[in-house]
């Protein structure tokens, strides 16, 4: 049933999921007056930098984009295109949320495999999963200026922990790869898409003590 589909979906998904990642990191370095030159720069580090940080933290060689540049090309060119359709964007913001929520998913499951097949331990596989699906967003934000998405309310790194355990809970029941990724990619997808529905949120920590 699931012959060959792994590869397949997550490589479509990845290429759904870095074009999208670029756009909207685009809107967010408008929303900064930068030069287009600074929107491409937002744009490349956040749809790749998850996948990058990765490879450089396990010394995973040679980085994704290195092998395939024409990634590059694909994000530059998707924040050329915003730029170009700002406008408009506003009305596609439901498409964002659900292109993203994709990339979040499928990202932490590629994160999870290069993991693997370095033969890491769990814990660092999750780990590696939970960097590539949330770093790139997490450094859009710093070079933004802005606190990072990641450490403020959203259930975000939850889903890509989510996922990633699902993946490797699948596996470690004795479900392929083929059958894990799908059913990993769709219940990490339904938590992530429910909680922007139902505004769901991590417990914060305020506190506002004075020690002076």
């Amino acid at each position: 049933m699931f012959s060959d589909i792994s590869p397949f979906l997550l490589h479509t998904l990845y290429l759904v999921a870095i074009v999208a990642e670029a756009m909207t990191a685009a809107l967010s370095a408008g929303r900064r007056d930068m030069d287009w030159m600074g929107v491409c720069i937002i744009a490349c580090v956040t749809a790749l930098g998850g996948g990058s940080l990765r490879d450089v933290l396990l010394g995973h060689y040679p980085l994704t984009w290195v092998i395939h540049p024409e990634y590059l090309w694909m994000t530059g060119g998707a924040a050329i295109v915003t730029a170009l359709i700002a406008p408009v964007m506003r009305r596609l913001r439901s498409l964002f949320l659900l292109a993203d929520a994709l990339g979040l998913v499928a990202f932490t499951v590629i994160g999870c495999q290069v993991a693997q097949m370095m033969q890491l331990p769990i814990t660092v596989v999750l780990i590696s999963g939970m960097i590539t699906g949330c770093a790139g967003g997490v450094l859009r934000d710093v070079l933004c200026n802005e606190v990072p998405l990641l450490f403020r309310k959203e259930l975000y790194a939850s889903v890509s922990v989510v996922t990633g355990g699902l993946y490797l809970g699948g596996q470690a029941l004795g479900l392929s790869a083929n059958a894990a990724v799908p059913i990993a990619l769709a219940a990490g997808l339904a938590v992530r898409l429910l909680a922007l529905r139902f505004n769901w949120q991590m417990p914060k920590f305020v506190y506002r003590d004075d020690w002076d």
